[in-house]
């Protein structure tokens, strides 16, 4: 499909440069990245920039927590992030930070354009205050009690348990995460955008084409709930960018954070003489998107725009909205292993298995995206292994070995090859409108086709008669032009295996795809090698040591006082990090070959399907425990039994054997609970 040259520039949020880039992550930056490489191969002029977010609280405390300078940090993670992301095959332009001159500027510039034009004004506020490190504090670095249900150690937004949300000064015997002291009140005065001075602009281009549908729907309650001033300062101490006309008052990180987008292709500019002003100037007809997870909506349809349009600049073509990423139906988790670095996953699995997983999940709706584990090595062992380079491999050697290596010179079926070819737009349009799963459909619906073609004219049977050399030649050269097409329709997907079918081949994928014939290709070589269940299973093996290695420090255990019936005492600092839940059994089975156990099925508040087995048979039929409710461990690493993967340890009171209690169903508990 044949289109006119477009200019479009590309972004993903920034990752934050206080820590690991994670397979969450990887969904929006493998979802950019494949919508980037697909625009590139129809021949636009496509440039995708990022950077990494490199100021706030966080990154600051941790900087002084190793005893480093922030810059010596964020020079450290931004390192790791771009080795994690080439590991990826994500391939950025330009790959900046925040912490930049070219940040500098567009930020102070912004904030002069928007002061200029009346759209700053000053509150003196009250916030919690640090006495020992002398500091304001951000919510999340103040501990206290919730003050709805009386939870203890929740954060100073919002608690855990009973999923309230509050004031910091709601909280009841609030303590500083920084130092343990107790916060006090105190004054300062704050600068805020007037976001309501915006509000006609915001809506007429919330309502165009720029958002999709949720979206636009989710700011409607916004705009009805009426828009707020935004906070765009933060006292000293704070690592960022200091205000020139305001002493001891920096630039919140969500003000230069997203004009990271203008100075990393301010940046790419510079690099490679590019015209800045024709992609970012307020008249500009040139293409702008981002694209963005959903729990950062507001700052970019709401803030983002509004700071553009007071700095007189261009506002997004669109702003494309992802959902989060589970594993197994459930969000990450820490304690079941599924809490999964970019660097573990490659250091055990082909990137190109997940770039591929997540395209035929992705679609252009807000749907959060579920990594099945075994969805996943079947799926990718089926399409990629079982049907489009099992193609290849059926026919590459017959040509090699019988025809050095030359294809046909005219197509064996031409109005099979007219059809894969007519395919290809439906399949752009998919790729154009990040209907990636849709993409991915058709894709391997052709691969089933140019398998069944495969199939029907036998190559491995016709080979065995010499005389018929020609027709041998002929299908396995139809086979491996089929092989070409559904290798540029998957080279946004998989650009690492493109690369070796570029070499194989010695042709260039592209969406202008022309038949293969007359033409000299290379020996075969393998292209992908099937997911084995081990690698999946050292994996979240690895994950959880990771979890293990990053905790904190374990007190040296002292031994009890002789005599006692205790064994070993533990330290305070072990005990605090044991995670107590109330857990309600929905299910609970025997276990086929156990003396002991029962297998239960746990629903512990935001996890609804935790597997346990506890040794608990000899004082409970499983269905007297059905409805029952019971404390948990609910953060033991999970251990691999005979009998399957046990997630926990459920606790039990009694002298042993029949004699062993747990709650019954009317305490009032409810499941997720902490336990204090």
């Amino acid at each position: 499909m044949t289109t006119s040259p477009r200019k479009i520039l590309v972004t993903s949020a920034l990752p934050y440069a206080n820590g690991s880039i994670h397979l969450g992550h990887l969904v929006e930056y493998i979802q950019t990245d494949i919508w980037v490489r697909f625009q590139k191969l129809r021949g636009h002029e496509c440039y995708y920039v990022c950077a990494d977010d490199a100021h706030g609280t966080p990154i600051m405390l941790r900087a002084q927590h190793e005893g480093i300078r922030p810059e010596e940090l964020i020079a450290r993670v931004h390192q790791e992030h771009q080795s994690d992301f080439a590991g990826f095959a994500i391939n950025f332009d330009n790959y900046y930070s925040t912490h930049s001159p070219e940040n500098q500027y567009f930020a102070n510039h912004i904030y002069n354009e928007l002061k200029a034009g009346g759209h700053i004004i000053t509150r003196t506020i009250r916030q919690a205050y640090d006495p020992v490190k002398e500091m304001f504090l951000p919510d999340r670095f103040i501990r206290g009690e919730c003050p709805r249900c009386g939870a203890k150690d929740q954060y100073g937004d919002n608690c855990e348990a009973c999923g309230a949300t509050y004031a910091p000064t709601d909280l009841k015997n609030p303590v500083s995460a920084i130092s343990g002291a107790t916060p006090i009140e105190k004054e300062s005065e704050h600068y805020f955008v007037n976001l309501q001075d915006f509000e006609p602009m915001l809506k007429e281009w919330t309502t165009s084409e720029a958002l999709q549908p949720e979206v636009a729907h989710k700011l409607n309650e916004w705009f009805e709930a009426g828009l707020q001033a935004w906070d765009i300062t933060r006292d000293a101490p704070y690592f960022g960018f200091e205000i020139n006309d305001a002493p001891g008052k920096y630039f919140y990180v969500w003000l230069d954070a997203p004009i990271g987008y203008i100075a990393s292709f301010r940046n790419l500019c510079n690099k490679k003489g590019l015209d800045f002003n024709s992609f970012w100037h307020e008249g500009s007809q040139t293409e702008l998107y981002h694209f963005i997870g959903k729990d950062i909506m507001y700052f970019h349809t709401l803030f983002w725009p509004a700071m553009l349009t007071g700095g007189h600049f261009r506002k997004p073509t669109a702003v494309f909205v992802h959902g989060f990423l589970t594993v197994d139906g459930q969000k990450m988790s820490k304690s079941r292993g599924t809490f999964i670095n970019a660097r573990t996953y490659l250091n055990h699995l082909n990137p190109e298995y997940l770039r591929y997983y997540f395209a035929a999940k992705l679609n252009n709706k807000v749907d959060d995206v579920d990594l099945n584990l075994d969805d996943f090595l079947h799926r990718v062992n089926a399409d990629l292994v079982g049907k489009v380079v099992n193609i290849a491999s059926r026919c590459a050697g017959f040509i090699t070995k019988r025809f050095n290596g030359l294809l046909a010179d005219k197509l064996h079926d031409p109005a099979l090859f007219d059809q894969f070819i007519a395919e290809g737009k439906i399949i752009e349009t998919a790729y154009e409108a990040r209907d990636y799963n849709k993409a991915v459909r058709d894709i391997m619906a052709l691969a089933d086709r140019a398998n069944q073609y495969i199939d029907e004219f036998k190559p491995w049977v016709i080979a065995k008669d010499v005389s018929k050399a020609d027709e041998l030649q002929a299908v396995c050269s139809q086979g491996l032009n089929l092989f070409y097409v559904l290798m540029s329709y998957l080279a946004p997907i998989l650009p690492v295996m493109a690369e070796k079918v570029e070499k194989f081949l010695v042709a260039p994928l592209n969406f202008e795809i022309k038949p293969l014939l007359n033409h000299e290709i290379k020996q075969f070589e393998p292209l992908m090698q099937r997911v084995d269940q081990k690698q999946i299973d050292a994996m979240l093996a690895a994950s959880q040591e990771n979890l293990t290695k990053t905790a904190l420090p374990t007190a040296k255990p002292v031994a009890s006082p002789k005599n006692s019936p205790i064994a070993e005492t533990i330290a305070i600092e072990d005990f605090v990090k044991i995670d107590l839940r109330i857990a309600k059994i929905i299910n609970a089975e025997h276990v086929e070959g156990a003396e002991k156990l029962l297998r239960l099925t746990l629903d512990i508040g935001e996890e609804k399907h935790r597997t346990v087995f506890a040794g608990i048979k000899d004082a409970y039929a499983p269905e007297t425990l059905i409805g029952r409710m019971t404390v948990m461990v609910a953060n033991l690493a999970p251990r691999q039994m005979r009998f399957g993967l046990s997630e926990g340890m459920v606790l039990a009171a009694g002298p042993g054997k029949k004699d062993l209690w747990i709650l019954s169903p009317d305490t009032g508990a409810q499941p997720g609970m902490r336990v204090k």
